[in-house]
């Protein structure tokens, strides 16, 4: 009898929060209880990562991604972002690589996580694939994200980390599972057996940085929370406490038991998806502000490489480990190599994709200026993605900027006039400027609209 009731005991703990409260949520939201900041930054973050996606067909890996897309399915009823249309998987597992394909889309910086490229692409594909209304992608859209930053929370993102997982692929079906589900009207107890799905298909580690394979996880991850809504919704069951289960749950299985409390505090009255922060330039999102403050400086003195005698970069370990010391051997290396990056920035005062092309990473100037007069090391007073930069001028002058955190930070977002101005340079040569305005004319006003399908349809290219 003591065993039963010790039994009964642990099922009622592993059946409570946070799983079921967050499927609760997500089942319950409507678009009117969006406050109206959050329906506006949904958009924002939708118009950036089209804008991301676009860039991304110059990705060195998207022509084998699209391969492979191709191959999932016969059918033709999604649109690929800046392409044509494939499965329903196919576009989505291509999209969600397109988003990340040249370091450019968004990031949750206390969890690590890009979130836009597991939650926007089985979003897309189902409103299209239902015609939803534009209010019902953005309520989709807001799911996905808040459950994806809310889930990484409760990951207790230090300890998880430290076992080496990448979040994106562990934590991003969630968000997919959720945009999707709520696309598809899944009640709370399906919706609870779709993130059940979504966690059973949790991976990625950190054994893949410097390869194109950790960039794969977020379009994995975007086809897992595709799959896990698709299933539930025809009933199939899963686990009712994935998150918080003592024996297998991701909060013990990927981290110390993490903080399930995170998951579920102040649900639908703190957002959470306002922490994610958006990229204006394709480099790694840690040293983005690196490049604020080689920007901020280069306008305040009018720096030119001829006129540098030495360039330092104070990084937090955490950032220094990862980015201080990487080569620029090829592009990928290169978005992510702090003294390349603060060399060509300085050298071409800009940084788009054609900074890191190989005639410019293998440019003797270039090189050289990186290797002997930057010097990056960790500076203990810089925390988190901060950075210090102090350049030293030939005649003697030296310039500093301190700050901690990017331009794009939650703490200095991007107005939408911003982001615009980033489709447009990420469309340069591909899209007509007309189609440009629409799809920004469309974003702008997309919970008048009446058909998803009218946004994917501007979004195709054959």
């Amino acid at each position: 009898m003591g065993q039963g009731r010790e039994g009964l005991r642990r099922e009622a703990r592993v059946t409570a929060a946070p799983t079921t409260a967050l499927a609760q949520f997500v089942a319950g939201l409507r678009y009117e209880d969006l406050p109206p900041r959050i329906a506006e930054r949904v958009k924002d973050i939708l118009l950036d990562t089209i804008a991301s996606a676009i860039a991304g067909r110059l990705g060195d890996e998207t022509r084998q991604i699209r391969g492979l897309a191709s191959a999932l399915g016969a059918s033709r009823e999604a649109t690929v972002i800046g392409g044509e249309q494939l499965s329903l998987a196919g576009a989505t597992l291509l999209n969600g690589y397109l988003i990340a394909a040249v370091t450019v889309c968004d990031v949750h910086r206390p969890t690590l996580c890009h979130t836009t490229p597991q939650v926007v692409p089985p979003a897309l594909a189902i409103g299209e694939r239902q015609g939803a209304h534009g209010r019902a992608l953005i309520t989709a859209i807001a799911a996905g994200l808040e459950t994806t930053v809310r889930v990484g929370l409760g990951t207790k993102y230090p300890a998880f980390r430290a076992r080496g997982w990448h979040s994106p692929g562990v934590i991003g079906p969630f968000g997919g599972a959720a945009a999707a589900g709520k696309l598809l009207q899944l009640d709370a107890a399906r919706q609870r057996h779709a993130f059940g799905l979504a966690g059973s298909q949790s991976a990625g580690t950190f054994a893949q940085w410097g390869t194109p394979t950790i960039k794969f996880h977020q379009s994995r991850g975007a086809l897992s929370g595709l799959l896990a809504a698709l299933l539930a919704e025809q009933g199939f069951t899963a686990s009712p406490e994935i998150l918080a289960h003592e024996d297998g749950g991701i909060f013990h299985a990927y981290s110390d038991g993490g903080a399930p409390d995170a998951v579920s505090a102040a649900l639908g009255e703190r957002w959470a998806l306002e922490e994610i922060a958006l990229r204006l330039w394709p480099a790694a999102s840690s040293i983005q502000t690196v490049i604020t403050s080689l920007f901020a400086l280069m306008r305040a003195h009018d720096l030119t490489p001829a006129g540098i005698a030495s360039v330092r970069v104070g990084l937090s370990k955490t950032v220094y480990d990862m980015h201080g010391t990487l080569p620029w051997s090829d592009k990928f290396k290169a978005l992510l190599s702090t003294p390349y990056v603060t060399s060509i920035v300085l050298h071409d005062r800009r940084c788009w994709l054609e900074q890191f092309e190989p005639k410019r990473y293998q440019d003797p100037a270039v090189d050289a200026f990186a290797r002997e007069r930057v010097k990056v090391e960790i500076d203990p007073r810089v925390e988190g993605t901060g950075a210090a930069v102090e350049i030293r001028t030939m005649d003697g002058a030296v310039h500093t900027d301190r700050r901690n955190a990017p331009k794009g930070d939650a703490a200095d977002p991007l107005a939408r006039v911003e982001i615009e101005q980033k489709l447009r340079t990420a469309a340069t040569g591909f899209l007509s400027g007309d189609a440009v305005r629409r799809i920004i004319a469309l974003v702008g006003g997309l919970e008048n609209l009446r058909d998803t399908r009218e946004l994917t349809a501007a979004l195709r290219v054959n």
